[in-house]
């Protein structure tokens, strides 16, 4: 049976609650006397097995003499001697079997309970470290606001190279050691830092006659129809890409790996964490403005930096750009068509992601999946991700096939099932990928294939074998209250919070997001009102100067703040952060900005 076993590094031991160390210790003693026993038996029954050869052997030489009675009466007691001694053993076998499964349960919860609090306090003194490193560097840049002693740099360093290093190894069935590929913190890291709000405001319960709104807009870009704040969430599109960024630490462990293929499985299990947010969240996010833009700096707790702006209004494009200290920079240029069927919405993203990482040079493109609200009119409101993703390592040519299986009625399968293939650049496959994308991705390492039968239309299908799966990501818990709270994840009900220093066009400064978000929904249907007025304004304003040839690009004469037009090395012709934001942010230099809110 092929197993794999999780071999948890050297550290100091979370102590463990007196009670459970005397149930322990114990078992132990029960499963001690068992073996003793097991012990014993096993000296008899070899005794007297001896003895019952040997009185065998004298019942074949004495054949016919007057004393095979007696002989056979010996043979006949070291026999029965040898069967009683053979059911103590037995029963002292199953004896032992049923104590090591009546507590193999309890030992597996208390290990459990070990692992978490380990986790707790690799978090715990991460934490610390943090907070010793913004401490150090703001006294060193006013040293005379400070009194006290700070720790040494070598402590520093030690902190900060514990990120970096596994919690755990994987040991397979080959006893391959996985490093890139294990997780150190998933099962209990904490997206949400203490300085960082763990609320907002319930989410009122207001009504609203919903087809008196839509029955005009079946087949028609939803980003050209005025909708009332009812129907989104208090978060701009700017923020909900910046959600992608939730499991970044997917691309921190890719970023350590020497496989490209096993760090193609790591971002694949990315490229679907991203989904992982929307199961629940049915609202439609703010369109943000043009030219509103969108910065979450997480330097400190997470080593990355990212920059969003909104370069079109129609058709709704943005341009995004993460750049991450541990190894890595992502950057996107989604464009959104949305349209109403009648009994749903579909939302259909167009562009690529790019992701490429520093010490490899290795990168990766891929494109989103089509997202699906139904019960449009009718019925309680739920989303689907249809569609396939295939990412390609433009510089390995490894490739890999997300199949993201529309939800059936009728259908067996895992409703939200996600399954994949990681294959080389000679079509060779090494890795299958299954899950669903509002919990958790698995991949299992190939180790044969061979051609198997039913496939349709006559096609036969591959059949793989697979050492046993290990788990890529898995979803962090919601916060508690989050149906209240637009289903928003930890890291989402951070997003809006106000932040110092940020630029004048940052989606936080948003007014009526702002009221939306305080419960304010008419007062946030009047500043929504006024916003999309005057930027309506703005473009017949610009339309007036360009020529009538071009007249309905009304945009045209518009230039990005922070991006621009490019050509990349993979063809496409997107905007690419063209930089100078954070230089502006160091120096509270916003003079270029255009004043949107």
């Amino acid at each position: 049976k092929n197993t794999h076993t999780r071999i948890y590094d050297s550290g100091d031991e979370v102590p463990v609650p007196q009670e459970d160390r005397t149930l322990t210790q114990g078992v132990l003693k029960t499963l001690a006397s068992k073996l003793d026993d097991l012990s014993t038996c096993n000296e008899l029954i070899g005794k007297h097995g001896a003895a019952l050869q040997r009185s065998l052997s004298e019942l074949e030489d004495l054949r016919g003499s007057t004393d095979s009675t007696d002989k056979v009466k010996a043979v006949n007691e070291r026999a029965t001697l040898f069967r009683i001694t053979s059911n103590a053993m037995i029963n002292a076998c199953r004896d032992f079997v049923d104590v090591a499964e009546s507590h193999s349960r309890r030992w597996q919860k208390a290990l459990q309970h070990e692992r978490e609090q380990r986790h707790h306090l690799e978090e715990t003194i991460e934490q610390l470290a943090k907070q010793h490193n913004s401490l150090e560097r703001a006294w060193r840049e006013n040293p005379t606001s400070y009194t006290g002693e700070t720790l040494s740099n070598d402590e520093a360093e030690f902190f900060d190279a514990m990120e970096d290093s596994p919690a755990f190894i994987t040991v397979t069935a080959t006893g391959n050691i996985d490093y890139c590929m294990s997780n150190p913190l998933s099962a209990n890291h904490m997206q949400l830092r203490r300085t960082r709000r763990s609320r907002i405001p319930d989410k009122p319960n207001y009504s609203l006659n919903l087809w008196s709104i839509m029955k005009n807009c079946i087949g028609k870009d939803l980003s050209k129809i005025p909708m009332p704040v009812n129907f989104n969430e208090p978060l701009s599109m700017l923020q909900r890409l910046t959600e992608d960024l939730e499991y970044s630490e997917l691309l921190d462990r890719a970023a350590r790996c020497d496989s490209s293929l096993e760090q193609m499985c790591l971002v694949a299990a990315f490229s679907v964490s991203s989904y992982s947010t929307t199961v629940h969240r049915t609202a439609k996010p703010f369109n943000p403005l043009l030219g509103e833009t969108y910065e979450l700096d997480r330097l400190d707790e997470y080593g990355y930096r990212s920059i969003c702006e909104q370069v079109s209004h129609h058709p709704p494009a943005a341009a995004h750009h993460v750049t991450s200290q541990r190894g890595w920079t992502l950057w996107q240029h989604i464009t959104i068509d949305s349209k109403f069927r009648g009994k749903y919405i579909s939302v259909v993203p167009l562009g690529n992601i790019h992701l490429q990482f520093h010490s490899s040079g290795n990168h990766y493109v891929w494109s989103k999946v089509t997202s699906t609200v139904h019960n449009i009119i009718v019925g309680k409101l739920w989303i689907d991700q249809s569609g396939d993703i295939d990412i390609v390592n433009t510089t390995t040519k490894d490739t890999c096939r997300l199949k993201f299986s529309p939800y059936s009625y009728f259908s067996r399968e895992v409703p939200r099932k996600v399954t994949g293939v990681v294959e080389d650049r000679e079509g060779t496959a090494h890795y299958i990928l299954s899950g669903t994308w509002d919990d958790k991705i698995e991949s299992a390492k190939i180790v044969d294939s061979s051609q198997g039968c039913g496939g349709s239309e006559g096609k036969q299908k591959t059949v793989y074998q697979t050492l046993p799966p290990k788990l890529l990501w898995k979803k962090y818990p919601l916060p508690e209250n989050a149906e209240n709270m637009h289903f928003f994840s930890s890291l989402a009900l951070t997003l809006n919070e106000p932040e110092e220093g940020v630029a004048p066009t940052d989606s936080r400064l948003r007014p009526d997001q702002r009221l939306m978000e305080a419960g304010l929904w008419d007062e946030a249907n009047s500043q929504k009102q006024r916003l999309e007025e005057r930027q309506r304004l703005e473009r017949k304003r610009r339309a007036q100067h360009i020529s009538s040839s071009c007249s309905e690009l009304y945009f045209a004469g518009y230039q990005p703040l922070w991006f621009e037009k490019r050509t990349d090395e993979t063809g496409d012709n997107i905007f690419i952060y063209k930089g100078g934001y954070w230089e502006a942010k160091e120096r509270q230099d916003w003079s270029q900005c255009p004043q949107i809110f």
